[in-house]
């Protein structure tokens, strides 16, 4: 059965970790919005401030064709980012027409800092402040309790998917 996940939160919430994780359990592609942004050079286009949403949309034209074929496939795909823009989520919805779901995980700003202080290098208490407000700032998909375990916040999605 074919579907995708989109994994989404604030800088420092577990997604990347979760993401990866999952994939591996389930044999699955994943597919980091945050590497594509860098690798194709989609960072310096701002918006309000933050990554225009015409970037993100750019990102969903790039990995379109390769989630589209596994999909087409009979695979599973993930997808990890802050995906602060609705849009952009929506815009991946449409071009990718299967099913899936959306996990919105959901911490305290100050856990958010604290785990982005453990990084090399942190992206820092600015930067995690000003992406938290963004992502958080409209509820979409299910909510994930992420103060919780990688394992149990993977247990948690794991129970949701149509398996």
């Amino acid at each position: 059965m074919s579907f995708y996940l989109i994994i989404r939160g604030p800088l420092g919430s577990g997604k990347s970790t979760i993401s990866k994780k999952l994939a591996e359990e389930l044999g699955t592609k994943y597919f980091a919005v945050d590497d594509v942004l860098e690798q194709h050079q989609l960072t310096g286009d701002k918006e309000e401030g933050y990554i225009s949403q015409k970037s993100f949309k750019k990102v969903n034209e790039i990995i379109e064709p390769e989630a589209r074929q596994v999909l087409e496939a009979g695979g599973v795909v993930i997808f990890d980012g802050n995906f602060y823009w609705q849009s952009a989520i929506e815009d991946l919805i449409a071009h990718l027409p299967y099913s899936h779901e959306v996990f919105t995980l959901h911490l305290p700003l100050e856990v958010c800092i604290e785990r982005d202080s453990k990084r090399t290098p942190p992206h820092g208490e600015g930067a995690a402040t000003v992406v938290y407000n963004k992502t958080m700032s409209f509820e979409y998909g299910v909510p994930i309790d992420a103060t919780k375990s990688i394992e149990a916040s993977i247990v948690e999605i794991k129970r949701k998917l149509p398996l």
